[in-house]
């Protein structure tokens, strides 16, 4: 049995290392461009109606996912044809690419800096590129609990996730994960346009997420008491708030966080000029503050390191070997 542990042990340093850079394209961005093509091609073609939109979402949702799993198998089949150490190589890349821990703690600490220096404006900016809520209106406290709140879920979503379906199928499980998940989020909205035609994405999303935003939540309940931060109060929130989310997903994790830190997270808050009503997570034991995005960068990477070790403590106990 082929171990996918090497690959993703390798894909994991390399984000650790290098994050995102910038001059190498990503797939991801590959996979929204064919997303966002996919998309106006399915409409013209399916009838403009509720059905024919729920259709047109759902056909979307199997195309994508085919084609994002089809290019790395393909890529992997032709490079162990050639050499086994360059499919080694090669699924490495593409698991270093399908992570997201280093990039997810850049950005947010562009938050954090912008924050520091007292700028309202240049801290809304910051913020708008890592979160998809309306952010013009927002005040201090506002980009300190969207910064927090996307740490926490991207915690799964951009990392634990795809590391969780890269040690079940390699690149190939992981690309498949990033198409779900960058699908939902550009056409999973409940709005005029996508309420029928993302109702496919959207529930592939939820069921994807399902498994991976429990046990993530899991972990950093214990990355919580390792760090010293308050995780029984963690633990006590998460079972109380878990569920408080549109979304069966996203609350695991933020719920967690909002414990552990002792501050409460989400409520109401602005999508497209729409108002939505959230319930909040948490207790406010004191004020949320800047240096809380650095503690939940903290929970985010103590969780990852946790489920790199519980990873290899399955294949292990597997029997499965390492190469």
């Amino acid at each position: 049995m082929y171990s996918f542990i090497l690959p993703l042990a390798a894909g994991y340093a390399l984000d650790l290392i290098f994050g995102d850079p910038r001059n190498i394209p990503h797939p991801v961005c590959a996979i929204g461009y064919a997303v966002s093509k996919s998309e106006k091609f399915i409409r013209r073609i399916f009838p403009k109606t509720a059905a024919g939109e729920k259709a047109g979402g759902a056909a979307l949702a199997v195309w994508i996912v085919f084609l994002s799993g089809a290019a790395p198998f393909i890529i992997l089949y032709a490079a162990e044809q050639i050499s086994v150490y360059l499919k080694l190589a090669a699924e490495s890349v593409m698991c270093w690419q399908c992570l997201a821990a280093k990039s997810l703690r850049d950005e947010s600490m562009k938050v954090y800096k912008a924050l520091e220096t007292g700028d309202i404006e240049a801290s809304r900016k910051a913020v708008s590129m890592i979160v998809g809520r309306d952010t013009a209106e927002l005040d201090f406290d506002g980009v300190r609990k969207a910064a927090v709140e996307t740490v926490a879920e991207n915690a799964s979503d951009g990392v634990a996730a795809p590391a969780i379906f890269m040690a079940i199928g390699g690149g190939v499980g992981g690309f498949i994960y990033k198409a779900v998940n960058t699908m939902d989020s550009m056409v999973g909205y409940k709005n005029e346009k996508y309420i029928n035609f993302g109702k496919a994405a959207a529930k592939a999303d939820d069921i994807f997420n399902f498994l991976p935003s429990r046990i993530t939540a899991v972990l950093m309940i214990v990355s919580a008491a390792l760090l010293g931060y308050d995780w029984k109060n963690a633990f006590r929130i998460f079972k109380r708030d878990r569920l408080k989310h549109a979304s069966p997903n996203s609350a695991q994790t933020e719920s967690v966080c909002a414990g552990a830190l002792g501050v409460r997270l989400a409520g109401d808050a602005w999508y497209f000029g729409k108002l939505y009503k959230k319930d909040f997570l948490g207790d406010p034991y004191r004020k949320i503050e800047n240096e809380d995005i650095i503690r939940a960068n903290r929970l985010m990477y103590t969780a990852v390191f946790l489920l790199m070790v519980l990873i290899s403590a399955v294949y292990a106990v597997l029997g499965v070997n390492y190469a």
